[in-house]
């Protein structure tokens, strides 16, 4: 199999070539096809069988695959596709009151627009920061990447979020997790050992005032007994 990206109108030649383990392979059939559709028009060179294809829209990218059928079954796929986007199942953690940034990529490929997207339980809605500039700040430059910044953190900005990266074949979606803990989360940890020092502490201290009131009342015993004996 074989990944083939595109961002733009393009003309492209998919070949299957016979290698020279499968030269004793005399009798075939070859067939193009895209999904189930059948390809006729091919082009055959010794050992090679290609189709032309002339990609204008996002209806002719998919997979293409070409089979050769005769005492062996071998086959080849292409998947066309528009470029992927990096950061896709991301996930991102910060506190309540800070700020976060979600960044987006496109490696070798310069999307025509990006669009942010936040989701509310089953629905997209689309980020637009002029509209909420104190809370979000999307910086678009260079071209090829996104940042999303969403200020002054709340409980209500956690979940998921969407960036779609527009290009003239298609869109392609990243989707990154916003985790959102409180500011006592850190401090468990150290809440838990000062409670345990101040437990330790008090157990300590109970034990000298119980010492020394024992202490007491033995000296006070003695000098009792002192007195009778007088």
């Amino acid at each position: 199999e074989k990944n083939i990206t595109l961002d733009s109108a393009t003309r492209i030649e998919l070949s299957c070539r016979l290698d020279n383990k499968y030269s004793h392979l005399k009798s075939f059939q070859v067939t193009w096809k895209r999904g189930n559709e059948t390809i006729r028009h091919i082009n055959k060179t010794e050992n090679s069988w290609g189709i032309q294809l002339r990609i204008l829209d996002n209806s002719k990218l998919g997979s293409y695959s070409c089979t050769l059928k005769g005492e062996e079954e071998i086959s080849a796929v292409f998947h066309l596709q528009v470029p992927k986007i990096e950061g896709k199942e991301k996930n991102i953690v910060s506190y309540e009151g800070d700020t976060a940034v979600l960044v987006c990529k496109s490696s070798g490929y310069t999307p025509i627009a990006w669009t942010w997207y936040m989701i509310n339980g089953s629905e997209q809605i689309a980020i637009n920061d002029s509209l909420m500039a104190d809370k979000y700040v999307i910086n678009r430059i260079p071209t090829n990447v996104t940042h999303l910044k969403i200020v002054k953190l709340t409980k209500e900005d956690d979940g998921a979020y969407w960036c779609e990266a527009a290009f003239e074949l298609g869109k392609s979606k990243g989707k990154l997790k916003l985790k959102i803990l409180s500011l006592m989360v850190p401090l468990k940890p150290f809440l838990a050992i000062v409670a345990e020092v101040v437990i330790l502490v008090t157990i300590i201290f109970l034990y000298e005032i119980y010492s020394k009131k024992k202490e007491k009342h033995a000296e006070e015993e003695k000098e009792f007994d002192q007195v009778e004996q007088l």
